[in-house]
């Protein structure tokens, strides 16, 4: 008997055949009106709207996490280490800069550390300061742990300067602090002065968010380098873009051991499984040939700035993997038109601007080509 096919729900990713709605449920006042984070999940020939590594993980690493998830096959009927210690240790000699395994901590995803952070350091009563346009889950976070979330101030560049950024600590005196670095959607990068000067300010924790630091142009500062210097810096990474692992969910935080035992007081029991351990510990042992794509997804980030830029579009330097760009009118027209050619790019709110993820020279050569039918039908209609 094949398994039942749920039907597709609707843009707000609600089914609409149920006879109770939202509406009829006691959720939480601050949660109603809200909708589920999500990019379109859409079969088309180019997707380059997540972020992702389009580089498929290399034969030779595939053929060593199925080894390494084998070996833990048998022993399923047994929990996990809890602690995951001897993944711990390799993301230690990974990030470098003198850390141990007591200062590292991993869970499903860099969301789910965010998440833990906000669990043991937010929560009702206290206050989140982010820098918007950010990453778009830590305001939903912080709303699905009680914490309040208040704005910070880019600039028109979208860049966050150390003034400006101490300034609204002051005014907000917030709990925990979420800085971008490169930051998400925009592509731009943090100076250590920044990180600095929100310490300074700052009685709470402060969170670098370096989801993307793989991708940094050389000389891009991260924060790692300032872990020393305060007990309350903490710093996110992700092994799901430069490292091509978004389907195994491992994220990290590197901070001081006093926030890992911090952390460990909300964690779930088991919460890495033994399968996803022993994936990403296989992974961090082929680091170099998962990490070799790193500079090729550069070079597409690098050429589609430069053919944008020739196009007289308003382009974001990025020190990611992606591209925000701007000029071009209404954002949902044009994202509809390139989706039309086949490829699937991420508008992300922001009025007049888009997102494309660098992924190979062929997907980049796909999304100019459909970028530029959109600008001509764009040119084309009448005013």
């Amino acid at each position: 008997m094949s398994a039942p096919t749920l039907p597709a729900p609707g843009p707000d990713g609600r089914w609409a055949d149920r006879l109770v709605t939202l509406a009829d449920l006691p959720i939480r006042d601050e949660l109603r009106g809200s909708e589920p984070y999500g990019a379109p999940q859409l079969d088309v020939p180019v997707a380059l709207n997540t972020n992702e590594n389009s580089y498929p993980v290399p034969e030779q690493v595939v053929e060593a996490i199925v080894a390494a998830v084998r070996a833990e096959a048998a022993g399923l009927n047994r929990y996990p280490d809890r602690e995951a210690v001897a993944l711990r240790d390799g993301l230690a000699r990974y990030v470098g800069h003198g850390l141990t395994v007591h200062n590292l901590w991993a869970a499903n995803g860099s969301n789910e550390v965010l998440q833990q952070l906000l669990q043991v350091f937010g929560g009702p009563g206290r206050t989140a300061l982010g820098f918007t346009p950010a990453y778009s889950m830590h305001p939903i976070l912080a709303t699905g742990t009680g914490t309040a979330w208040v704005d910070g101030r880019r600039k028109a560049d979208f860049s966050v300067d150390a003034e400006n950024a101490a300034a609204d600590v002051r005014k907000h005196d917030p709990d925990i602090v979420f800085l971008c670095s490169p930051n998400n959607p925009t592509g731009t990068a943090l100076g250590l002065d920044v990180v600095d000067a929100v310490l300074a300010e700052s009685r709470g924790m402060v969170v670098v968010d370096e989801a993307y630091a793989e991708f940094a142009r050389p000389g891009t500062p991260s924060a790692l380098s300032r872990l020393g210097a305060s007990p309350r810096l903490v710093v996110t990474r992700t092994m799901s873009k430069a490292f091509a692992l978004a389907g195994a969910r491992l994220g990290y935080l590197a901070a001081d051991p006093a926030v890992i035992d911090a952390v460990r007081l909300v964690r779930l029991p088991y919460h890495l499984s033994a399968l996803t351990q022993a994936a990403a510990r296989a992974a961090l042992a082929h680091a170099d040939a998962l990490l070799a794509t790193v500079e090729a997804i550069k070079q597409q980030r690098d050429r589609i700035v430069d053919e944008l830029t020739a196009r007289g579009l308003d382009v974001v330097p990025s020190d990611a993997n992606f591209v925000l760009f701007g000029g071009v009118g209404d954002q949902k027209t044009v994202w509809r038109r390139v989706l039309d050619e086949g490829v699937l790019i991420r508008d992300v709110g922001l009025p007049g601007y888009l997102r494309v993820t660098a992924g190979t020279p062929a997907e980049t050569d796909a999304f100019l080509a459909a970028l530029d039918a959109a600008l001509r039908d764009k040119e084309q209609k009448p005013a």
